[in-house]
């Protein structure tokens, strides 16, 4: 059934389809939260994103237009998150720090890298690239043009190569 049908049918009230919408998206919303932050704090922005979904499906005038409204609505949760984070003061790990893991695995390495790009870069690299939404989705979703999606882009993938070469892992990606 098309994700299109599904909000109306959430729309009229249906409570079968909004878990059918759920089930179908919550996994791809963990997924784009988890990129951006941890696991502990993806499951409750996920949380959040559902929350406001709820209340502003009634309102969605596009229903064929789900997807790029409900990467918005999760773009917007995780940045409110982030901000709410970086007004606190940073708490000090306890106990010594130690490279202990040191020789992580490619994967952990590249998530590393992921995660030490800006979160501009990071947000549109994991919504065209991880997600598969479309230049002109991306910019709907984080409100900017498409020439900054592109721009972001390239600039992520110069980072992203740059960090990894640093790290030995040789070929550039851009």
């Amino acid at each position: 059934m098309s994700d299109e049908l599904l909000v109306v049918r959430c729309q009229l009230g249906e409570r079968d389809a909004l878990a059918e919408l759920v089930r179908t998206w919550h996994k791809p919303v963990w997924t784009y939260v988890r990129r951006m932050l941890d696991a502990e704090r993806a499951d409750d922005v996920t949380q959040e994103v559902w929350v406001a979904v709820l209340r502003g499906l009634p309102r969605l005038k596009e229903p064929a237009r789900f997807a790029p409204w409900l990467f918005t609505i999760a773009r917007r949760a995780v940045a409110d998150r982030l901000r709410a984070e970086y007004a606190q003061p940073e708490p000090q790990p306890p106990g010594p720090q130690g490279d202990a893991f040191e020789a992580a695995l490619d994967r952990a390495e590249l998530v590393g890298a992921l995660s030490a790009l800006p979160v501009r870069e990071r947000d549109v690299l994991a919504l065209f690239y991880l997600e598969d939404f479309s230049l002109e989705d991306c910019a709907q979703i984080c409100g900017i043009p498409v020439g900054t999606v592109k721009s972001r882009l390239n600039r992520a993938r110069r980072l992203l190569s740059e960090h990894l070469t640093r790290k030995g892992y040789g070929h550039e990606l851009a």
